[in-house]
């Protein structure tokens, strides 16, 4: 099935791939809403505890699971979206280069062992293979234009394997 709408004509879902995780492959993404757990901090998703992961300072972290909202005087969550901002300001450590694969796959591994409905859905995925197709640049954790690394692919495929 290609999907086909504003920027997104890029979309594949079939018998052999997953290519952009939309629709019903959005529970891939790391913008799902899935709690995960990293060093001790429950982040309302995977993007939010990966983001907080640039940052070793405990007090940082916190800023990406709530922020107080002045206007209603309340707690409220941090979104994905949110915390994808912040973490683009955030003074990175200095080992960051170094270990952020390896923090993605820890996050990425405990959203899917932390949440069984999820990981059902990631093995039922089969054997396809998983990219993370984007229209935002993404060369990194996925694939643009054809062009990328789709390292959250290659994760997700790898925690698959696990799970099954």
């Amino acid at each position: 099935m290609i999907v086909f709408g504003k920027e997104r004509d890029y979309i594949v879902h079939n018998n052999e791939v997953v290519k952009g995780f939309f629709s019903e492959y959005r529970f891939l993404s790391n913008f799902e809403l899935a709690e995960v757990v990293y060093e001790g901090v429950t982040y309302p998703s995977s993007e939010n505890a990966y983001q907080a992961a640039k940052s070793l300072d405990p007090k940082i972290r916190e800023m990406f699971v709530k922020r107080y909202e002045p206007k209603t005087k309340k707690w409220v969550t941090v979104t994905p979206s949110e915390s994808k901002k912040m973490g683009r300001v955030v003074d990175c450590r200095k080992d960051w280069e170094d270990v952020k694969y390896k923090v993605m796959y820890d996050i990425v591994l405990d959203k899917f062992i932390r949440n069984k409905d999820l990981a059902d859905k990631l093995i039922e995925t089969g054997d396809r293979y998983l990219e993370e197709t984007n229209h935002w640049h993404d060369t990194c954790w996925g694939v643009c234009d054809g062009v990328g690394k789709n390292w959250l692919g290659k994760i997700l495929m790898d925690v698959r394997n696990q799970l099954k």
